[in-house]
């Protein structure tokens, strides 16, 4: 197989890796009521495994990366789709809570463990040095797209049991749970020979070593990284309070607010390779382009504050599209700061496992935060939100900034 065709059919398998293995974790975003209704779990009990799942990958970030910058990547990320596969069999045909805390543990090993740092170690080594923005963007967007046709398919599934919600939910895990193990049959033929692997991962540069942790943790950079990771990401998740936004504020109907919000959480996603071009092509430089989209965001999000009253619920619906775009632009290829900080490849696994227990911390953080806002002041809760989210783009575009003088001055170091 011609050697650029292969590179891409990879990208394409990872986002569908990526899109679709996180599907069960996360299942009651889109089968919530079904979930409970067929386990009969309260939602307080919902919620524990969902925090089961997000200590267990608390713990595992860093081991994980460590582990995965000492294995083949092909293996690690095999292995994980065909274990969270056998998870969701497992899941499907118990439905019982004790036994889904378990799962829910073993979910953030499947995972969180080795996957996510090997997963961002793979789409590195795919590419040069000087087209890492364009693969990270062009993996997400294969990953957005791959994580709305897993819910989409999952979804009619469910709808193939007619009003028996047990049964549909059942059938909705198990065909949502297998997408990951085409994404493993596929990345069994596509990626690289471990050993050849191997040649292209290290380079001629040593393996990486235990103690090599704790140089990590003492480079500035790297904590750089991690944070700058957190405000993209923030970012990225942030765009989902347009949702409530639109319909409490604006007065946009749930099922308007709905389809604007798919386009914006998913289909936006098609837009990562561009902002990785502008990374490549434009800016020469994914911290130059970060920099300029953290500033734009925090204009776009303080324009929405200044909105004028009377403005329609479609234009209003609408703009909430623009700044959803730079935010997908600019997190598809916030993870290539780790090639920019010049930071060694044998050391990539490690890096991703440390920035993201940082980086990801939004997810619990920003909805504890937002939420009190929201209850306490009600509609004028989104000014709060949104003063944040200004001031969180000036903190990130300092931070993108840092990281490309820290990045120079360690690569004219090593020369």
């Amino acid at each position: 197989m011609n050697s650029k065709l292969r590179k891409y059919l990879t990208i394409i398998a990872l986002g569908l890796a990526g899109g679709s293995i996180y599907f069960l974790p996360y299942v009651k975003y889109v089968f919530y009521d079904a979930q409970i209704s067929t386990m009969g779990i309260t939602n307080t009990q919902s919620g524990l495994m969902l925090t089961m799942y997000t200590i267990g990958n608390m713990i595992l970030y860093i081991p994980g990366g460590i582990i995965a910058d000492k294995v083949s990547p092909k293996k690690a990320l095999v292995v994980s789709l065909l274990s969270t596969t056998a998870l969701a069999y497992i899941y499907a045909f118990s439905m019982n809570f004790a036994v889904a805390m378990v799962i829910w543990l073993g979910l953030s090993f499947s995972t969180a463990f080795v996957f996510w740092s090997s997963l961002m170690k793979a789409i590195r080594i795919i590419g040069t040095e000087e087209e890492q923005g364009f693969m990270y963007g062009l993996y997400y967007a294969c990953n957005g797209i791959t994580g709305a046709l897993t819910n989409t398919l999952a979804l009619n599934i469910y709808k193939t049991a007619g009003d028996n919600v047990s049964s549909g939910f059942v059938r909705a895990v198990i065909s949502g749970g297998s997408v990951a193990a085409v994404a493993a049959i596929l990345l069994i033929f596509l990626m690289k020979d471990d050993k050849k692997e191997a040649v292209a991962v290290d380079d001629g540069e040593p393996k990486f070593q235990l103690s090599d942790l704790g140089k990590l943790l003492k480079m500035p950079v790297v904590w750089v990284v991690a944070f700058t990771i957190f405000c993209g990401y923030g970012y990225y998740t942030s765009t989902s309070y347009f949702n409530p936004f639109l319909t409490e504020v604006i007065g946009v109907s749930p099922e308007s607010s709905g389809l604007i919000s798919i386009i914006r959480n998913y289909l936006l996603l098609l837009l990562a390779p561009v902002g990785g071009i502008l990374a490549d092509k434009v800016f020469k430089s994914t911290c130059k382009w970060l920099m300029t989209a953290f500033i734009i965001l925090a204009a776009l999000f303080g324009i929405v504050m200044i909105l004028p009253s009377d403005i329609s619920p479609m234009a209003a619906s609408l703009y909430t599209l623009i700044p959803g775009a730079f935010a997908m632009m600019m997190y598809g290829v916030v993870f290539s700061t780790v090639s920019e900080a010049g930071i060694p490849r044998m050391m990539t696994g490690t890096t991703i496992g440390i920035a993201s227990i940082i980086g990801y911390l939004p997810d619990s953080i920003y909805s504890v935060i937002f939420g009190k806002w929201m209850d306490k002041h009600g509609a004028a809760g989104y000014n709060y939100i949104f003063t944040f989210l200004m001031i969180t783009g000036v903190i990130g575009a300092v931070l993108a900034f840092t990281i490309y003088r820290l990045g120079k001055k360690n690569r004219e170091q090593a020369i």
